[in-house]
């Protein structure tokens, strides 16, 4: 089973629209497991109503607010997770019916995933957070009007799809293109490494350091691009305090594990 954890904090309305998107996946052998970062009630309440009429079991796991702790709040999750595969997504970001059954598609033993996204502009974001529920097929018989008028990112990603091969593969690491709103890994290869590095706080390259960990302990890297693709909805820059500090932790593990 696939088990995917969903990262959120503080943003309600755009959780609704991502879960409603997971129900509507093709394959549905999968759970979701909310990986909390200290929301307010309002989202355990839309958490709770999606309970009853999303076709998988959720699981809400929640911690206290005490700033940007993702790393904390995703390492409970690998840790309760009943699924031998995670995928990991954020819950600012709209999947496509066959997302999950994409990720299953490149699911392979000594792999992980780094999967794409599509940026949506202010405007259209906001016209999607106003509708009552996810409809992926009203969204996508207007996708040519949205990439010209600037809405999305990219167009040609969610209309062709491509299968797995021998060209996805990363021959080493490379910074470029890793997104944690969209990765996935082995439950076994995630604990092998002792999960993300909690010593990591505020926003910034947990996920590039979490793959880079993943890539030395001998795991391959897919691209996951034109199979995977998320609608990542816009929202304000996060605080980057801590960003150059990430980076700066990230380049001394690879600088170190190169001598």
């Amino acid at each position: 089973m696939i088990s995917i954890l969903l990262a959120t904090y503080n943003w309600p309305q755009a959780l609704k629209l991502c879960l409603e998107s997971l129900g509507t996946q093709t394959d549905l052998n999968f759970e979701i497991i909310i990986a909390d970062d200290g929301s307010t009630n309002e989202t355990k309440e839309v958490i709770e109503s999606m309970k009853h009429v999303l076709p998988v079991p959720i699981i809400h796991l929640w911690q206290e607010d005490l700033g940007f702790r993702k790393t904390q709040i995703l390492n409970k999750a690998i840790a309760a997770a009943h699924g031998d595969y995670l995928v990991f997504l954020d819950g600012d970001c709209l999947t496509q019916p066959d997302f999950v059954a994409r990720h299953r598609q490149l699911a392979q033993k000594g792999y992980l995933v780094t999967g794409s996204r599509v940026l949506l502009n202010a405007t259209l974001t906001n016209q999607l957070l106003t509708w009552p529920h996810w409809n992926f097929k009203h969204f996508s018989a207007h996708l040519l009007s949205y990439r010209l008028s600037g809405g999305i990112n990219k167009y040609w990603p969610l209309k062709f799809k491509l299968g797995n091969g021998e060209w996805r593969d990363y021959k080493k690491f490379v910074w470029r293109r890793i997104k944690g709103c969209n990765m996935a890994c082995w439950k076994a290869d995630a604990l092998a490494i002792s999960g993300f590095d909690e010593t990591m706080t505020g926003w910034g390259h947990e996920d590039a350091d979490f793959v880079f960990r993943l890539q030395h302990h001998h795991i391959i890297r897919k691209s996951g691009s034109w199979s995977t693709e998320v609608l990542h909805l816009f929202h304000a820059m996060h605080d980057q305090t801590n960003a150059a500090e990430n980076a700066r932790r990230v380049r001394e593990k690879i600088l170190a594990k190169a001598l």
